[in-house]
């Protein structure tokens, strides 16, 4: 834009600042991790993922509205994509993603966990649901976003079919498109990598999601 308009970057970014305009990009890493915090080995590299409720996995993103921000953290079943739950939260702390795997919980349990190793997912008090369950937890490597691509591509949907468009101006607004976006991506969106079945399709009977607000 600088160029086009042959004028100086710095005024371009403040012009940008004032219009409220801001280029589509991933935010800075959100995956930070914690001294002393246990780390576990990746355990799914080779493995075919052949029923529901074999392996589970999260992950955190950064949600931009109208004049400020919130973080969103999901649980998903990687054989069917279902969403098996998810959570909103002002902060980074622990206690938004703690909710989202006990609400996960209502439909089961995995064979398998998967996270990245960020703080939220290495956390004793985090950890301990899934050992106490006897859940083999498994933890990206470092840089390999790959690892958990499956719930990176519904980032990737979310925000450029609701997030980026929408400039939402509250987290009740937020959450409330969240609430039917998540039911229409289970329910009604059909994948090609699922043989054009929803994820709801290839899921056990389902619970009744329960919301928190951290």
């Amino acid at each position: 834009m600088a160029v086009t308009l042959g004028v100086g970057r710095t005024r371009i970014r403040r012009l940008m600042r004032i219009l409220g305009i801001e280029a589509l990009y991933p935010k800075p890493n959100l995956s930070r991790p914690a001294k002393g915090h246990e780390i576990y080995p990746y355990l799914l590299r080779g493995v075919s993922i052949e029923r529901p409720n074999q392996v589970w996995s999260t992950d955190i993103t950064y949600l931009p509205m109208h004049g400020g921000f919130l973080y969103l953290v999901a649980v998903m079943d990687w054989f069917s994509r279902f969403v098996l739950s998810w959570e909103l939260s002002n902060t980074m702390e622990t206690g938004f993603c703690l909710a989202a795997l006990e609400a996960a919980f209502r439909f089961g349990q995995p064979e398998i966990w998967n996270s990245d190793q960020g703080s939220q997912f290495t956390a004793a008090e985090f950890l301990a649901p899934l050992k106490k369950r006897g859940v083999s937890i498994s933890m990206d490597g470092r840089g390999r976003a790959l690892d958990n691509v499956f719930i990176e591509r519904l980032w990737r949907s979310l925000k450029y079919e609701l997030i980026y468009p929408g400039d939402f101006d509250s987290g009740l607004e937020l959450m409330a498109a969240l609430e039917r976006y998540f039911h229409f991506y289970n329910h009604q969106r059909p994948h090609q990598a699922l043989g054009y079945c929803t994820p709801a399709d290839l899921f056990p009977p389902r619970s009744i999601r329960k919301r928190a607000w951290i």
